[in-house]
């Protein structure tokens, strides 16, 4: 996602986001973040696949399944994928070149947002501040990166 934003001291502003498919390594996290792996995620998987599998073919001809019961379990198996994917963190960014009388510099400012949705609410937010203010807001999830 990039926008091009006109700033109100005539400066371009380049607007983009990102996603990010593995969240930022930070300082914090950084001894939690070697261990990690996916492995035990895979193997409940499988079996839980294997137990679905077998129940089905288990199952006694003269049983009738509702037909909601297959789509409520579709639900909660999508249930935690789908949140995964729609809680990656973004990766946003608004830099400038400067004007071409070099009075105003180039500028860069990077930060984080977690959400598909919070981050096209915030994104539009910053475009709106850089069009009045000619900067991100300082309160805002961007910071200046030198």
């Amino acid at each position: 996602m990039n926008r091009l934003v006109q700033g109100d001291d005539g400066r371009e502003w380049v607007v983009r986001a990102q996603l990010e498919w593995r969240p930022p390594a930070t300082a914090d996290d950084f001894e939690h973040d070697v261990a990690g792996s996916y492995a035990p995620g895979v193997a409940m998987a499988i079996v839980a696949a294997v137990l679905g599998i077998v129940l089905i073919i288990w199952m006694p001809d003269d049983v009738l399944v509702p037909a909601w019961v297959p789509l409520a379990l579709l639900l909660i198996a999508l249930f935690f994928p789908l949140r995964w994917v729609l809680r990656r963190p973004w990766t946003v960014v608004a830099e400038t070149d400067g004007d071409v009388g070099g009075e105003r510099p180039s500028e860069r400012w990077v930060g984080t947002i977690r959400g598909l949705f919070a981050v096209r609410g915030e994104v539009n937010n910053i475009i709106r501040t850089i069009q009045k203010h000619s900067l991100p807001d300082f309160d805002g999830p961007l910071h200046p990166v030198e």
